[in-house]
C-alpha cells in the first residue's frame, strides 16, 4: 500500500486496541480521532469512532457521521433529536465498545471532551477500561489558552488523569493555526512535547501535521499523522436544523 509520508505512522505505533484522546479545548483532538480511524480504516481494521465530547458541539466527530459511515467506520453517538444535543448522554453502546475483546482487528477511538471537565464521562466509565488494552493520548496544542508553558501543560495533564481515572501513557504533538500553520510552528509545538515527555516521562507517540507540511517534519525522527481536516468551522458549513436537517447556506 502507498503510503503519503516516507517517515514512519502514527498507526504503526498505536498496537492497543483502545485510543483515547484528552487534552485542552481546541487542542484538536477530533481532528485527530477522525484521521486516525481513516488510517486504520485503511489498514484493514475494523473501527468504532465514540464521541464523548459534550462539552463543545461546534467540534465533534458525529458531524463527520456521513464520510465515517461511507467507510465503513461504526460511529457509536446518542441518534435521533439527541443527536446535536449538548447534553451528557451516554448511550449503552459506549460501554460495549470500550469493553470489546473478541475481535482482534477492532479499533476503538474515544474523542473525549476537553480539559478535567470534558473527561468526567470517560471517568464514570473507568471501571469498563482495561488499562492494558488502552492508549490514554494526551494532546499537545501549545497555541491554545492555558497550554502556552510547560507548567499549565503538566497540571493540565494531571487533572485530567484524576477526572478521568486513567493514566495517560502518550502524547501527541499537535501544535497548529489551523490554515495558517506554518513548518515552523509545528516544529516548535512539537520541541514543546518533547520538553513535557522530559517533564512527566511520558512519550511522544506521533505528530499530527497537515498533509501539506509532511515533508517539513520527515527528518524529525517521530511518527507522523498526516492530517485533513473533516469538520469545518460553523460559519464555513450549512446550517442545520434541530434535528442535523440542513437549512440552507
Amino acid at each position: 500500500m502507498s503510503r503519503t509520508s516516507a517517515a514512519p505512522s502514527a498507526v504503526d505505533v498505536l498496537a492497543a486496541p483502545v485510543v483515547v484522546l484528552v487534552g485542552h479545548f481546541g487542542s484538536g483532538k477530533t481532528e485527530i480521532a477522525l484521521n486516525l480511524a481513516f488510517a486504520m480504516r485503511e489498514r484493514g481494521h475494523d473501527v468504532s469512532v465514540v464521541d464523548l465530547d459534550v462539552v463543545k458541539p461546534y467540534f465533534r466527530s458525529r458531524l463527520a457521521r456521513e464520510e465515517l459511515q461511507a467507510k465503513g467506520i461504526h460511529l457509536v453517538v446518542p441518534d435521533g433529536d439527541r443527536f446535536y444535543a449538548d447534553l451528557p448522554i451516554i448511550v449503552p453502546e459506549v460501554r460495549g465498545a470500550l469493553s470489546r475483546t473478541d475481535n482482534e482487528n477492532a479499533r476503538v477511538i474515544v474523542d473525549a471532551g476537553g480539559d478535567d471537565q470534558g473527561v468526567r464521562a470517560l471517568g464514570a466509565m473507568a471501571d469498563v477500561v482495561d488499562p492494558e488494552r488502552t492508549d490514554v493520548l494526551f494532546v499537545v496544542n501549545t497555541r491554545r489558552p492555558f497550554a502556552e508553558d510547560q507548567g499549565g501543560l503538566v497540571t493540565m495533564l494531571r487533572e485530567i488523569e484524576a477526572a478521568a481515572r486513567l493514566r495517560v501513557t502518550g502524547l501527541v504533538a499537535n501544535t497548529h493555526l489551523m490554515e495558517e500553520t506554518t513548518a515552523d510552528i509545528v516544529l516548535g509545538g512539537l520541541a514543546a512535547a518533547r520538553e513535557l515527555a522530559a517533564a512527566t516521562g511520558i512519550p511522544v507517540r506521533f505528530c499530527a501535521v497537515l498533509r501539506r507540511l509532511v515533508g517539513a517534519l520527515e527528518s524529525q525522527g517521530c511518527p507522523l499523522l498526516p492530517i485533513d481536516r473533516h469538520v469545518l468551522p460553523p460559519d464555513k458549513r450549512r446550517r442545520r436544523g434541530p434535528l442535523g436537517r440542513p437549512m440552507g447556506i
